[in-house]
């Protein structure tokens, strides 16, 4: 199969997964929502928020083990994956155990003097930061089993654990509503559950069907492996984990000098966008191995041209969604929520816009992570990721707004945050400047200012709020902003991007095709 048609069918099987969880997702923060009430969501925000982060953090870690599964098979050697997957296997094993002692010795700094939390929900917020503990734990172990997934590019088993694991938020979300147990205590424990689940389920799939996932350290043991695994994976986790921090870290300063209602609004827009990015990580999902195959086969040109393409279409395929949500985050909050908590219209945004600009290069951190030298990246990344902090806490303290935290973190975070990866990639792998700014970084901010403005155009008329406005604005940004993006493609962008609009339309009628099946067969019978 091409890798074009590769990237085709994986995108199309993580968008059939993104289809279900979405509406599953929506639904099921409403139900949290309104069954804990804005004060408890705003305490499992501040506290258990971290649970939140573990996806990103899980993600990043997968990619230092998937890093060198990919390469190898790049090379075509296929006996070094058993050693790949036993050394990974350990070293993450005694990761987890780093981070649950770390994270057990935070916890006491936590709850004597740090978070400003009623005296009241102290106990069910310690239940719940025990709980974080132990999910995390089982997250990290999960990373080896990830990796081998993303290596072998199979998108569909991994898009059906997604439908498991959205479905099992949402029997939580059920049970916490009829529950007549403290619920914000209920919902902790569940939520950190799932993830012991799911390590179940990757855990039997991967040693069934993957031959290089044996666990035999001592057959399969190599000591220069293990220390260039674990020089990679440890500069990957610091920079990973600065990066979980610095964005924890908001949370607990914002919930300082302010109430959890602020975080309640604080976790809304984190919701909201966790939801949308997923657009954009269904692209990377099948991008991500193909790079990393390309370096370790030494296949320069399609190593260059698949960074650009999806840096594009990564950018793009968020851009659709985010900002007629951004232009019409009132509304939108409106009929998802009973009740909007106070700054979560402002707080999405300023979220969405921070996002945005962040996926423009984020795809350029593998190529510096497939040369394998990450060191210097990782230093630059980590001081970048903390920085904010300090900042916000000063803005606070000499009273600035809520959302000024939104914007000092898109400054540093998202602008200047760019910078060390086009720097290294360019070192590194000799991608020329001029690939970056008239390729990937002009087109993206044409793009979006373009349709940004087209989109304002019903606020600008005083359309009343309402669904015909949603629809319109819908309309006037995406087809504008679609139409000066079009223009940037190749020829052989514009035929992926037509082939996933075919594949998806198609998988939609044949479903459609189904269902009318059925209920005729139905139908039929009576």
């Amino acid at each position: 199969m091409s890798t074009a048609n590769r990237v085709i069918k994986n995108t199309g099987f993580l968008y059939a997964k993104m289809g279900i969880t979405m509406f599953i997702s929506l639904y099921t923060t409403r139900l949290i929502l309104n069954s804990l009430g804005a004060s408890d969501f705003g305490i499992f925000n501040i506290v258990g928020g971290a649970i939140s982060m573990l996806g990103f953090l899980n993600a990043a870690m997968a990619s230092a083990t998937q890093r060198f599964m990919s390469y190898s098979e790049g090379e075509g050697n296929r006996e070094k994956q058993k050693s790949i997957f036993n050394v990974s296997f350990i070293l993450h094993l005694g990761i987890s155990i780093v981070v649950g002692i770390s994270l057990l010795i935070a916890g006491y700094f936590f709850f004597n003097g740090i978070l400003n939390i009623p005296q009241n929900r102290i106990f069910a917020a310690q239940v719940i930061y025990g709980s974080l503990i132990i999910s995390t734990m089982f997250t990290v172990m999960t990373v080896p089993y990830d990796a081998a997934m993303n290596a072998h590019e199979n998108m569909k088993y991994y898009a059906i654990i997604g439908i498991i694991e959205s479905t099992l938020k949402l029997a939580v979300a059920f049970i916490c509503v009829y529950t007549n147990h403290d619920k914000l205590i209920i919902y902790g424990i569940l939520m950190a559950i799932i993830p012991i689940i799911t390590l179940t389920i990757m855990r039997f799939y991967c040693h069934k069907y993957y031959k290089e996932c044996i666990i035999l350290p001592r057959k399969y043991w190599n000591k220069a492996l293990m220390k260039e695994m674990t020089s990679f994976a440890g500069w990957n986790f610091i920079s990973s984990s600065t990066n979980m921090i610095g964005n924890y870290g908001l949370g607990i300063v914002l919930n300082i000098f302010f109430t959890t209602i602020v975080n309640a609004a604080q976790g809304i827009a984190n919701q909201l966008n966790g939801l949308l990015i997923s657009f954009a990580n269904n692209m990377l999902k099948p991008v991500n191995p193909i790079i990393i195959k390309s370096k370790g086969a030494n296949q320069q040109e399609l190593f260059i041209k698949t960074i650009v393409t999806g840096c594009k279409l990564n950018f793009y395929l968020t851009a659709i969604f985010m900002l007629p949500a951004i232009i019409e985050m009132p509304f939108i909050l409106k009929i998802w929520l009973k009740e909007v908590p106070e700054y979560a219209v402002i707080f999405s945004q300023l979220q969405l816009l921070r996002t945005m600009i962040e996926q423009i290069t984020l795809l350029v951190s593998s190529s510096v992570a497939a040369n394998g030298q990450i060191k210097q990246l990782s230093i630059a990344s980590s001081i970048i990721n903390l920085f904010p902090l300090p900042l916000i806490y000063l803005s606070f303290y000499y009273g600035a707004p809520p959302q000024s935290m939104y914007i000092i973190s898109i400054f540093i975070w998202s602008i200047i945050g760019c910078l060390p990866r086009l720097y290294f990639s360019h070192k590194l792998n000799g991608i020329q400047w001029n690939i970056y700014t008239n390729k990937i970084i002009l087109p993206c901010i044409l793009s979006f200012i373009v349709g940004l403005t087209f989109g304002y155009i019903p606020n600008f008329l005083h359309i009343e709020t309402s669904y015909v406005r949603l629809f319109f604005t819908i309309i006037l940004c995406d087809t504008t902003f679609m139409a000066i993006a079009i223009l940037f493609l190749s020829k052989d962008e514009k035929r992926i991007c037509l082939s996933i609009l075919t594949l998806i339309t198609d998988s939609i009628k044949n479903k459609l095709k189904k269902c009318i099946k059925s209920k005729k067969k139905i139908y039929d019978k009576k």
